[in-house]
């Protein structure tokens, strides 16, 4: 499933041909939406905006379009008259004069009013978007402290939208590793400096990865394995999809591992669990 930095940056590819535009041509592959191609045809794009993994498609009408695209959905922006070479079904389709921005697979798409914007389940549940300018790390160890958080795992929390909006499975893999903390930990039990530390590296990861077209390692590392002729697929990640290869910073060997039902990938030896958890697991046996 995208994350949010994929979100956000297909946000801006359709900003950028939507925006200030008004819409010439209206198309919805799914039949409850059908009544608003008329509303919606001849109206000015205002904002293409995100929230965790949801888009708003804002119009100058008062309706916003609201779509998520769950795991299979993709958006393309296109030239008219191009349309992309695939057999996905189409959802959502606006048109300009001269361009196109076309939504594939998805079936979480609504149209709504200011009212039922703020109604919204899925809004009105997540948390913070993760890449909100405004969010600082402060705010993120506040979150990691609240009740409802601070004694979860740290593995399961980090997919948790009600915990930070846009966070995913990627993220929480390489966010982890950055901040040097292991899955099974909580909130409760970190030291001042480990929370800080995990949420400073919560905000820088998914940041660099919005700006890097999902490359979490630091360019200067990036550059270094990309010109020994590794691919984008295998120097974009510290640790995510990298289980039996060696960790950038100890040379320890990546495992994977399973949590919250999802693969999750960690460094045994930068991440090593805490005296307690090896006390607890001697005892156990």
């Amino acid at each position: 499933m995208p994350e949010g930095p994929e979100i956000r940056r297909a946000a801006d590819r359709i900003a950028k041909v939507l925006v200030g535009e008004h819409v010439a041509e209206v198309a919805f592959g799914l039949p409850k939406l059908k009544r608003f191609e008329k509303r919606l045809t001849g109206k000015k794009v205002t904002a293409v905006d995100t929230r965790g993994k949801a888009m708003l498609t804002r119009f100058d009408c008062g309706l916003t379009l609201y779509s998520h695209n769950q795991l299979y959905g993709r958006w393309f922006t296109m030239r008219r008259p191009r349309l992309p070479n695939t057999k996905r079904s189409l959802r959502v389709a606006l048109h300009t004069e001269t361009h196109s921005a076309l939504l594939y697979s998805a079936s979480d798409i609504e149209v709504l009013d200011a009212k039922q914007l703020l109604r919204h389940p899925f809004l009105q549940r997540i948390g913070p978007d993760i890449l909100d300018p405004q969010l600082k790390a402060e705010d993120v160890v506040r979150r990691l402290q609240m009740p409802q958080h601070n004694n979860r795992a740290l593995g399961s929390l980090y997919l948790d939208q009600t915990f930070l909006a846009g966070n995913g499975n990627y993220l929480r893999s390489e966010i982890l590793w950055a901040a040097r903390i292991g899955p099974t930990r909580r909130p409760a039990e970190l030291k001042p400096a480990e929370i800080n530390r995990l949420a400073r590296e919560t905000l820088r990861i998914s940041r660099r990865s919005y700006r890097t077209r999902g490359v979490t390692t630091t360019p200067s590392l990036a550059r270094s394995l990309k010109e020994r002729g590794l691919s984008y697929g295998q120097y974009r990640f510290y640790v995510f999809d990298r289980d039996g290869l060696v960790c950038h910073r100890c040379d320890a060997e990546i495992e994977r591992r399973s949590m919250g039902g999802r693969n999750i990938f960690v460094c045994p030896q930068c991440q090593a669990r805490t005296a307690d958890e090896q006390r607890a697991e001697v005892v156990g046996k």
